[in-house]
C-alpha cells in the first residue's frame, strides 16, 4: 500500500483555530496532507488575498512534517489528481454543513470515483467558529484570541491598522 495523501480544501479566510484542529488531526490519520487554498470568487471579495491565506497556513502548520499548503482554482477533483489524492478531508459542524458537504462529496464522487471524502466534527469548542463569523466579530470588535491562531490575530490588527479593507470583506467606494 503506497502513501495516503488528502486533500484539506477552503478558503480559509481567515484560518481559524477550527481549521488548525481539523488539519493536525487529519495529519494524524493520513501520510500527507496538502491544504489547498481555494482562489474563490464566488463568496465575495477576501479579507486576504490568497497568497496572504497561504502565507499564514505555512506559518501555523509548519510543525506538522506531513502537511503542505498550496492555492488552486478549478474543480477540486482535478486537483485532487493532480496531487495523486486519494482523499478529501472535510469539517462538519452542524447539520446544515453536512446536507452541503454531501452534495459535494457526491459530485466529487461522480466526478472522480476513485476520490474519497472524509469527514471529521471540529473540537467540541470549535464546531460555532467559522471565518465568516470571526471577521464579524473582529470588526464590531469582539475578542476572537481563544478562536484563531496569534498569527492570525496580528494580521487582522495589522488589515485594521492598515485599513486597506473594511474587515467586512468590501472594496472601499464600493456600494
Amino acid at each position: 500500500m503506497g502513501i495516503i495523501r488528502a486533500i484539506y480544501p477552503g478558503t480559509f479566510d481567515p484560518p481559524t483555530n477550527g481549521h488548525l484542529d481539523l488539519i493536525s488531526r487529519g495529519a494524524k490519520i493520513f501520510d500527507e496532507l496538502v491544504v489547498a487554498v481555494l482562489r474563490n470568487t464566488s463568496k465575495g471579495v477576501p479579507l486576504f488575498t490568497t497568497e496572504e491565506r497561504a502565507e499564514m497556513l505555512q506559518e501555523v502548520t509548519a510543525p506538522l512534517g506531513n502537511v503542505t499548503v498550496e492555492t488552486f482554482d478549478g474543480l477540486l477533483v482535478d486537483f485532487a489528481r493532480m496531487k495523486q489524492a486519494s482523499a478529501v478531508l472535510r469539517g462538519i459542524r452542524a447539520i446544515s454543513d453536512y446536507e452541503y458537504e454531501f452534495q459535494m462529496a457526491m459530485m466529487n464522487r461522480k466526478l472522480d470515483k476513485s476520490l474519497e471524502t472524509v469527514f471529521m466534527m471540529p473540537a467540541e469548542k470549535y464546531t460555532y467558529v467559522s471565518s465568516r463569523l470571526i471577521k464579524g466579530v473582529y470588526q464590531l470588535n469582539g475578542d476572537i484570541r481563544e478562536l484563531v491562531p496569534p498569527l492570525v490575530l496580528q494580521r487582522l490588527q495589522e488589515k485594521r491598522s492598515a485599513k486597506t479593507v473594511p474587515l467586512g470583506g468590501e472594496v472601499p467606494g464600493e456600494v
